[in-house]
């Protein structure tokens, strides 16, 4: 009897100087299946336990289907046993998914022996707590979880799914601050988002997360067969990336995607000829060629808030980047900037957003008496009778570039052709830095949180008015054209004599677009 003790003592010491001895000899798991079995930890697997046993703070970048979260499981119920008053939080996006993490715990718990096994006071579906005061709970994703709890241990489960990540993990940061820890794991979804940007941040060593990345071949069962095979499972390459590879450039919902976007950085990217005025923040490319023709398009903030005001200078012709400002500056000063930078460039058509706080600027500029600004349909659909409304009956016209839901959509497909085909000249740093965070989110294209959008809506504003309102324009110019040639034609000369039309009027010639009947045009306004 006194040897059972003494061996069941050794073992007892052994499993609590070695999490990995404890889940591999006394853990058990539920096989999808093969049912209940024992946790065999994979090689990588035991490597990670070690390496959080010695690290309180570690961010895992991960495959799928790793048995990560059953492992932060077996290290939670580790940490339980041999620990007193350790207090384990799991969040993730739903209660459900931190449920599961808890399931797990429970499912090992009750399978221990019972010379492991602590007794417990509380079970129930979000929670388990012992009697030695260690308790694991699992709470869904909100802004105060683990606001007021004393944690020892947070695990964040696909935190890059997480919406309001921020702000739970800045809630948690005053109880771990007194010798609490964090497991961080994710697939990645995305650049930009805080998932991301603790990545990077661990990688580059600016923070105190340890680093771990998990790509799928870790796994010692997958081989480049299982791994083509995801390619046609999920259907979609990206997604395979994502899910598989550890790719933070081909995850996400991102609008424009990665390649494109190192495309420009390789080839077009350059700095300004000139940075401009006491900020410096107009940035110059190429100065203005008063033989082309130019537009300029802006999208307006408060100038005192999050958001920026800006402008992007486009060469029509070659649709070509070759100016762009991105400041916080006031609603009108920022109506007078725009009038200088629009004369300067050959009098370019100006078309300032004019939603919100966007009239402030806009009356600036009517003030200042600038002709060339664009006008939008009341309906907000632009057509092309509703374009030329602003040469005769501007009744049915409002000054600026008006953005809507149905409109919104339109700006950011034009954008992403230009981008596609590359039939667009990008030079600046700062547009491409915004486009790699501008992602889908609840069926809208916009920044991802805290970030900016303001220089990829003024350039979406810019590729949308050059593919309609200037084609507009030249099918007006072409028409006019027509006209005029078709008068020639009828510019007969007389010797004399009546003639049966005589009370005809000279002046009306038949529109050779126009249906037969009646529909003659009017030219004597050329005259």
């Amino acid at each position: 009897m006194s040897d059972l003790k003494d061996i069941l003592k050794q073992e007892f010491i052994k499993c609590a100087t070695d999490p990995t001895h404890f889940m591999k000899k006394y853990c058990n798991i539920q096989h999808p299946k093969r049912g209940r079995i024992n946790f065999q930890l994979y090689p990588f697997q035991e490597k990670i336990i070690h390496l959080w046993k010695e690290n309180p703070y570690s961010i895992i970048l991960k495959s799928r289907q790793l048995g990560i979260s059953t492992l932060s499981a077996g290290y939670s119920l580790w940490l339980m046993t041999f620990y007193k008053d350790k207090n384990i939080l799991c969040i993730a996006t739903k209660q459900d998914t931190a449920k599961n993490l808890v399931t797990k715990v429970k499912f090992m718990y009750d399978n221990l022996p019972n010379w492991l096994k602590v007794q417990a006071e509380e079970k129930n579906k979000l929670a388990l707590r012992l009697k030695n005061g260690s308790q694991i709970k699992a709470v869904s994703a909100a802004s105060d979880a683990g606001r007021s709890e004393a944690v020892s241990l947070l695990i964040i489960d696909e935190a890059a799914f997480i919406d309001n990540v921020e702000e739970i993990w800045a809630s948690a940061q005053q109880t771990l601050a007194t010798g609490g820890g964090a497991i961080v794991l994710s697939t990645p979804y995305g650049t930009g988002n805080w998932f991301h940007r603790t990545w990077v941040e661990a990688e580059e060593e600016n923070n105190d997360f340890l680093p771990i990345k998990l790509p799928w071949f870790v796994h010692p069962e997958r081989d480049q067969a299982w791994r083509d095979k995801q390619d046609k499972l999920l259907g979609d390459p990206r997604l395979a990336a994502q899910e598989c590879d550890c790719d933070f450039a081909t995850s996400g919902d991102v609008v424009f995607y990665n390649e494109f976007i190192e495309f420009y950085e390789k080839t077009h990217l350059k700095e300004p000829l000139e940075k401009r005025g006491a900020d410096r923040n107009l940035w110059i490319w190429e100065p203005c060629d008063y033989t082309r023709n130019y537009l300029v398009t802006a999208d307006i903030a408060r100038g005192d808030g999050q958001d920026y005001s800006t402008f992007q200078i486009i060469d029509i012709e070659s649709n070509t980047q070759v100016g762009e400002y991105k400041g916080q500056i006031g609603t009108t000063e920022f109506g007078h900037l725009l009038v200088g930078i629009a004369t300067e460039y050959n009098n370019a058509l100006l078309a300032p957003e004019n939603l919100n706080v966007g009239w402030s600027t806009i009356q600036t500029i009517i003030d200042r008496g600038y002709l060339n600004l664009y006008y939008s349909p009341k309906s907000g659909e632009i057509k092309s009778d509703s374009y030329f409304d602003q040469y005769t009956d501007t009744t049915n016209m409002v000054p600026g570039f008006t953005t809507s839901i149905k409109t919104r959509p339109i700006l950011i497909l034009k954008l992403q052709e230009s981008i596609s085909e590359q039939s667009i000249t990008i030079r600046s740093r700062r547009l491409l830095e915004e486009m790699k965070v501008f992602i889908w989110k609840n069926g809208k294209a916009q920044a991802q949180s805290g970030y900016n959008d303001d220089l990829v809506m003024a350039m979406c504003m810019g590729q949308y008015l050059r593919d309609t309102a200037f084609k507009f324009k030249h099918q007006n110019e072409e028409l006019s054209r027509s006209l005029l040639n078709n008068m020639t034609s009828y510019n007969h000369r007389y010797s004399g004599g009546y003639s049966s039309d005589i009370n005809k009027n000279p002046f009306k010639i038949p529109n050779p677009y126009g249906k037969a009947g009646n529909n003659d045009i009017d030219v004597s306004w050329l005259l």
